[in-house]
């Protein structure tokens, strides 16, 4: 799967993808805890539509899909795991952690399990096709 840039980023495709569910997960707790629904996997992949043409980017439905399924696995895994005010004090701080220049523990511990959720896909969809 490539990306189809409009200008060179520094970047990487896979850090993006990573960033990318981290970032919806974040929405997808907000939502949840400011609305009491969880965002539809299509509202999901909308957002990373959105996002990502920020930074001039696209990726293919399916996989904002899949991106959007992941993030939303790791929202319900937060919220189903924590209390309602640890998960709301999370969800606050991995909208924090969105600014680059903002430093957060927790930001960086769910980045990691962001890139696992992603090397885990990767994986299942690599042992698909073999």
């Amino acid at each position: 799967m490539t990306w189809e840039n409009a200008s060179p980023s520094p970047a990487t495709d896979r850090g993006i993808r990573i960033a990318l569910i981290f970032a919806l997960a974040a929405e997808r707790l907000s939502v949840y805890y400011e609305h009491d629904q969880w965002l539809k996997e299509g509202q999901g992949a909308s957002l990373a539509a959105d996002w990502l043409a920020r930074s001039k980017r696209r990726l293919p439905l399916d996989e904002r899909r899949q991106l959007s399924a992941l993030s939303e696995q790791l929202a319900r895994q937060i919220a189903d795991t924590l209390s309602r005010e640890a998960a709301l004090h999370t969800a606050h701080e991995m909208m924090e952690a969105l600014d680059p220049n903002y430093e957060s523990e927790i930001g960086r511990a769910l980045m990691v399990e962001c890139e696992r959720l992603l090397d885990g896909a990767v994986a299942e969809q690599a042992a698909k096709g073999s």
